[in-house]
């Protein structure tokens, strides 16, 4: 007898990072949606290594390359951290500024405090699938070396 688990994981990891982009873009407009929108995502990576394996999660690309994307991620936080300074304002100003028009669509709204949540997004699904992906590489090596 087969088991569901594994058809099923594989069909909760997509929607499982697509409700994480919401997170994502929930908190673009308020605070505080980039790290549980990156603890989702890793999360329904972990549950791929845990039902398939290390082999066949890492043909995801985004599980191949979680190390670069936290460095992007480390990058853009950095950039909208000092990048304002450059321009005479304090650090983490919010662009546009109050009074100015903002672009965006509907009750989303495109500004700074996005890019922020996206890095810090990036910065956890990168860092958690990292340390998961080196986990599970140390526990194959060691099922390698036998008694």
């Amino acid at each position: 007898m087969r088991s569901f688990v594994p058809p099923l994981s594989r069909m909760l990891l997509w929607p499982s990072l697509i409700i994480a982009l919401s997170f994502w873009l929930k908190g673009g407009g308020e605070v505080g949606g980039g790290f549980p929108a990156g603890a989702l995502a890793g999360l329904a990576v972990l549950l791929q290594y845990v039902v398939a394996g290390r082999e066949q999660t890492r043909r995801y690309v985004v599980v191949r390359y979680a190390a670069p994307l936290a460095g992007v991620g480390l990058l853009l936080l950095v950039g909208t951290a000092f990048l304002p300074v450059l321009a005479g304002y304090t650090p983490v100003s919010l662009f546009p500024r109050p009074g100015q028009p903002e672009m965006g669509a509907g009750a989303f709204h495109l500004h700074t405090a996005l890019v922020f949540e996206g890095g810090l997004m990036l910065i956890v699904f990168g860092l958690v699938v990292t340390v998961i992906d080196r986990f599970a590489l140390s526990t194959a090596n060691q099922g390698d070396e036998g008694p």
